[in-house]
């Protein structure tokens, strides 16, 4: 047992589960055990478990829904920090919307639509939650979470909370000020606009559609393995160079779409890291591009 342990159940921070398998909470259905899985309820929480990591030097990382992410097969050593259902809640106010940041942004792009509010159109297969849509300046289909953002209340891992709007939060391609400062996002507010519903849930229908017919969603899988480089497409490249249908182990790169490495049942970790590693090399040899993870790669190896 780890030394700090005991001091979890000392402090009010939610819900504690220890040595929780990952792979419950993952989208590839692959990883090892966490030390602590901790579910806050409260921002109160929250913060009181980012203090304690903090003031006793415990490891932290936080979870979303589990989609981007390779959790490693031997786990995560330290905290890992899922929000609980106090965070999965939306508000509409005139063109604003208002979500937790547990809040599936698949969920709430429906719901928007149904409230006749455009914006959220390209997110509707994505399956992440809004605070990792945030964290990960989520995009799709020539649009991505920047465009329609407005705030995020933050509890940063000091314990404070702050509130950051656009151009706090340094965006790029799927990337925020978040990659460097550590936080939590709770609460985010997005700025949509007025439109036509059933043209809303059409266009959030066919995106969808489109998703299903070019990803394999059947299957566990974590969405993109790899970013686009400039100018071109991971998926075009290492279908070019002959590695769809690739296996290792239980993983393999999908015969749908070749940017998604796919859990065929019983995948590893590290099944997934060797196709990875060798899609790497095979495409750095053959065109000198080095193609860069967009899954976080994350916990002991």
């Amino acid at each position: 047992m780890q030394q700090w342990m005991p001091l979890l159940a000392e402090h009010d921070i939610g819900k504690v589960l220890e040595h929780e398998p990952l792979s419950k909470y993952t989208t590839w259905k692959i990883g090892g055990p966490a030390d602590a899985l901790v579910i806050p309820d409260t921002k109160e929480q929250l913060a009181r478990v980012l203090r304690l990591a903090r003031e006793h030097g415990i490891p932290w990382m936080q979870l979303g829904r589990g989609s981007n992410m390779l959790v490693s097969d031997k786990g995560i050593r330290g905290l890992v920090i899922k929000l609980g259902p106090g965070f999965d809640y939306v508000h509409f106010e005139d063109e604003q919307i208002i979500a937790g940041g547990g809040m599936s942004l698949v969920k709430l792009c429906v719901m928007a639509s149904k409230q006749g509010l455009s914006g959220l159109e390209f997110a509707g297969g994505i399956p992440g939650s809004v605070g990792g849509a945030v964290y990960m300046n989520a995009g799709a289909h020539g649009s991505d979470v920047s465009q329609i953002f407005q705030s995020a209340e933050i509890v940063l891992d000091t314990g404070d909370l702050a509130v950051y709007d656009a151009e706090d939060m340094r965006f790029s391609y799927r990337h925020s000020v978040l990659h460097e400062q550590r936080g939590m996002v709770t609460k985010a507010v997005f700025q949509m606009k007025r439109g036509d519903r059933e043209e809303i849930s059409a266009a959030l229908a066919a995106f969808k559609d489109r998703r299903r017919l070019t990803q394999p969603l059947q299957l566990a899988c974590a969405g993109s393995v790899f970013r686009n480089p400039p100018g071109d497409y991971a998926a075009r490249l290492i279908e070019s160079a002959g590695l769809k249908g690739l296996k290792a182990g239980g993983a393999e790169v999908s015969v749908q779409h070749a940017n998604f490495i796919v859990n065929t049942g019983q995948a590893t970790a590290e099944d997934v890291l060797t196709l990875m590693k060798h899609i790497q090399s095979t495409i750095s040899s053959q065109t000198g591009i080095k193609l860069v993870p967009e899954v976080f790669v994350v916990g002991e190896r």
